[in-house]
């Protein structure tokens, strides 16, 4: 579940960042547009980072 989380955080970020670096206004403008989809794959992505590190450090316990 960490590789599918990073993977999540990555695909977020390049989505939220990628607007900057486009020089193609209409690939700015199509990027930009799909602001949810990256704050999504962000907050899911680090959703799963942290309950696979709760899931890690529970399972020690026991």
């Amino acid at each position: 579940m960490l590789e599918r989380g990073i993977l999540c955080i990555l695909i977020g970020a390049a989505v939220l960042l990628a607007p900057r670096f486009l020089s193609s206004p209409s690939w700015q403008e199509m990027v930009g547009g799909a602001y949810l989809v990256g704050w999504f794959a962000l907050v899911l992505g680090i959703a799963l980072v942290v309950v696979d590190l709760l899931q890690r450090t529970g399972s020690g316990r026991s």
